[in-house]
């Protein structure tokens, strides 16, 4: 068993850096950009007299950020060759790594890396399970910035429980006579409405409320007739791009269909796991970020003519987080590797399932381990660093309170906390594919709470 990362892995990051150096802090650092990284960031990237949305001017930066990344060929890394990305055969490891030393890079604190390797769920549903004409049209539009998606499974009231949804599709012919469907509900924590140019809606089609099947994926333009955006929620880390949308008697043709007609959750599916993986190696990242800034902090800070470290009230509680912190990250790494056997096994022809069931039915457990854990250490350690650091910390003039902010979302999102207990519970106690376990095994695959952080 190998424990160092290997050397071409080594290489990558320190490129990685390289560029962050050469082109990303020089971006950071023009203009008055920097407000949108210091103490200033939230009030500088919200338009408060706007219903608290991105200020176009932030979103501007962070496109600049993206387009550099891509011209470096760092940004579209995760996906397939033939749309610009590596396609790794250890994807999953390597995307870990490089979200772990970057979410504790001092440049990032707790920011968003995304913007230089970019996470593209919208990209593998359609990849994955698009039809040829819906590749073909959507997926050049993607990264020409010319189609954004939201995703469409949480409801004002319904959140974990996704199959129980409100919203429904029915059959019924379009006004050239064609066959379509017409679409009544609501979808809430919509990320990204308010530049959206498609919406990706779950709608029951047919079964009763709680079953996982009948339920569609349809690709709905968001200027449909009948799309009207309700709201934009506040939330504790702002600015806000998460809509509540009423969708009646929206009338979409049978193309607009992504995926198996009945089986829509099947889509989530595809990017649920790493999604996961990737966040809880980030949340890793950024606790590791908050341990070492407090210990330096510690060290040389003097009170009562001593040096703050040298109390135990203030060595004990890193000694548990950095411990805490050192173990998840030997299991990320171990899980998202053993994530890339199975995707390799199982992406042969002829296999007998896709390899996002394969791996949820080997591995679904360990990645739950791997994402509940990380996010409440994230949360921890920034909680931590607040109180080392005292006044200091809670101040804006320090990171953690941001990081804190940032990062308590993912106890809620990608599937709660209590979701992904409940899934590892399963697997402890037996009761994994024995119906008793259907919140964590069905709903919970595809009902990813909200999209907030995973800016398609």
């Amino acid at each position: 068993m190998e424990f160092e990362y290997s050397a071409d892995l080594r290489e990558f990051i320190s490129k990685v850096d390289k560029f962050i150096n050469a082109k990303i802090l020089p971006l950071q650092h023009s203009d008055d950009n920097n407000r949108f990284f210091d103490h200033r960031r939230e009030p500088s990237r919200t338009l408060w007299d706007k219903g608290g949305l991105p200020n176009p001017e932030w979103e501007e930066l962070m496109g600049k950020a993206r387009k550099l990344a891509d011209e470096a060929g760092f940004y579209r890394f995760p996906i397939a060759k033939e749309y610009g990305g590596q396609e790794h055969p250890n994807t999953n490891l390597w995307m870990c790594a490089l979200r772990l030393h970057m979410a504790s890079h001092p440049v990032y604190g707790g920011g968003n890396e995304h913007s230089v390797i970019g996470n593209f769920p919208d990209f593998l549903m359609l990849y994955h399970w698009g039809t040829q004409e819906q590749k073909s049209k959507y997926i050049p539009m993607r990264f020409q910035g010319k189609f954004r998606m939201t995703f469409g499974l949480t409801e004002i009231y319904h959140g974990s429980d996704a199959s129980h949804m409100d919203t429904k599709a029915a059959p019924c012919k379009l006004s050239d006579g064609s066959d379509g469907f017409v679409i009544n509900g609501n979808k809430r924590w919509q990320t990204g409405a308010h530049h959206a140019t498609h919406h990706l809606v779950f709608a029951r089609t047919a079964g009763k409320s709680g079953e996982p099947m009948g339920i569609t994926a349809f690709i709905v333009p968001a200027g449909s007739p009948g799309v009207t955006i309700q709201s934009y929620e506040y939330t504790l880390n702002m600015p806000t791009d998460h809509a509540t949308i009423i969708f009646k008697d929206v009338k979409v043709p049978a193309s607009a269909i992504l995926g198996p007609y009945d089986n829509g959750l099947a889509i989530a599916q595809t990017f649920t796991h790493e999604n996961r993986i990737r966040q809880a190696a980030s949340s890793c990242g950024a606790a590791r970020f908050c341990i070492e800034r407090s210990v330096k902090y510690a060290r040389n800070r003097t009170v009562f003519g001593k040096p703050l470290s040298s109390n135990q009230a203030i060595q004990w509680p890193l000694v548990e987080l950095s411990t805490q912190a050192e173990m998840l990250r030997l299991l990320i790494l171990r899980t998202a590797n053993e994530m890339d056997q199975i995707q390799q096994k199982y992406s042969q022809p002829g296999s007998s399932m896709p390899p996002w069931i394969a791996i949820e039915k080997q591995l679904g457990h360990k990645i739950s381990m791997c994402n509940y854990y990380a996010n409440r250490l994230c949360t921890q350690a920034a909680d931590n660093a607040i109180q080392v650091h005292g006044g200091n910390g809670y101040s804006r003039h320090q990171p953690f309170e941001h990081i804190w902010r940032h990062f308590r979302r993912y106890r809620i999102t990608e599937g709660s906390e209590e979701v992904q207990m409940r899934k590892v519970a399963a697997y402890l106690f037996g009761y994994k594919n024995t119906g008793l376990d259907e919140k964590s095994n069905v709903t919970d695959e595809a009902a990813t709470g909200e999209n907030i952080g995973a800016k398609l």
